[in-house]
């Protein structure tokens, strides 16, 4: 018989490599997308299944996390295998701005699936990946974080997030189900959104080398992440659900860079030679005709940075056999090829 699984955030970075990865390895994979007067399947659509066909392999179904009875249907009409939730509002900088929406999607939202699994007795039957974040850690109390680390989460969302670990593990120890989670530092690919830090500076800088664009506005350059490709990341999603029992696993590429040296890699690949002058908020790249075309702006400050945060992924290494594929220069190369491509489709 064929494993359902269940994706929560299905139309988002990690949900479209998760489903491909899922149907390669012969699953019905069934995905919710919140309605929305936009498109917004995009990064799906080249899985999409007409609903006319029969014996199809993914399958996408109107619902939301913030919405307990869509959770509780559509739980209880597919009853999965496997229910991974990546819905989220995901942005840390927003979360600021809507924390109680934040809240109620990203903390609320893992407690509505557990509390759907255990109402229609799927205890036996199913079983559920909470996707973690390494914003929990925040003001890092130990360097690198592991699954011992105690958490210091300083955004909305680091902080909801945090609620969702717990309450998996409470629902894991009180109830039995498998639950897991996956404590996953930064994952980038070409379908990262627009407004994540990432996918800014390699779009702006495609876009500045061909004169279609005069500066980019950063906040904080020298924060330091730990950078990884997301469909390494969602293989260890998979992996982490097929463990002999449910566990807490990081998954990090155990490599540290900064905005800045991000930047660096990005413009080394595209040829262009960027020297840095001043310090702090008046810190400027400059290009080869000397004029200024990266800039720090206040505005993109966080009421609080997180600065550093590197992940020990040792635990998923030797229990999950995982291991990163896809190095920062790689994935770098991959974000700027599609960049590339997008904007030439779009000129043309």
């Amino acid at each position: 018989m064929k494993k359902k699984a269940l994706i929560f955030g299905v139309t988002g970075q990690d949900g479209s490599y998760l489903s491909e990865l899922l149907i390669k390895k012969k699953y019905e994979v069934h995905g919710v997308k919140r309605r929305s007067s936009s498109i917004n399947t995009k990064r799906v659509d080249h899985i999409y299944q007409d609903p006319h066909l029969k014996k199809r392999n993914f399958i996408l179904h109107y619902g939301d996390v913030t919405d307990s009875t869509s959770v509780s249907e559509i739980v209880n009409k597919i009853k999965p295998h496997e229910i991974y939730n990546l819905a989220a509002q995901s942005h840390v900088a927003v979360s600021f701005e809507v924390p109680e929406y934040t809240a109620n999607a990203d903390a609320l939202g893992a407690l509505r699936i557990l509390e759907a699994i255990k109402f229609h007795n799927l205890k036996k039957k199913t079983k559920f990946y909470q996707a973690g974040t390494s914003e929990m850690f925040g003001r890092v109390q130990t360097v690198p974080q592991n699954e011992k680390t105690p958490f210091y989460p300083l955004s909305p969302y680091g902080v909801a997030k945090v609620y969702a670990h717990w309450i998996t593990k409470n629902y894991r120890e009180a109830y039995n189900i498998f639950a897991s989670n996956g404590i996953l530092f930064n994952h980038e690919s070409p379908r990262r959104g627009e407004t994540f830090v990432t996918k800014k500076i390699v779009s702006a800088l495609c876009k500045i080398k061909f004169g279609k664009q005069k500066k980019l506005f950063l906040g904080n350059l020298n924060s330091k992440r730990d950078w990884g490709h997301a469909k390494d990341y969602c293989y260890a999603m998979w992996l982490i659900l097929q463990y002999k029992k449910p566990d807490d696993f990081i998954i990090a590429t155990g490599k540290q860079y900064s905005i800045k040296q991000f930047i660096n890699f990005t413009a080394n690949q595209l040829n262009m030679n960027i020297k840095w002058k001043g310090k702090g908020l008046s810190e400027k790249g400059y290009n080869h005709k000397n004029e200024a075309i990266i800039e720090c702006d206040k505005n993109y400050l966080r009421p609080l940075d997180v600065n550093t945060l590197l992940g020990n992924s040792s635990k998923a290494r030797k229990l999950l056999k995982w291991k990163p594929k896809i190095n920062i220069n790689s994935l770098i190369k991959e974000m700027i090829d599609e960049e590339l491509k997008e904007t030439q489709a779009h000129d043309s």
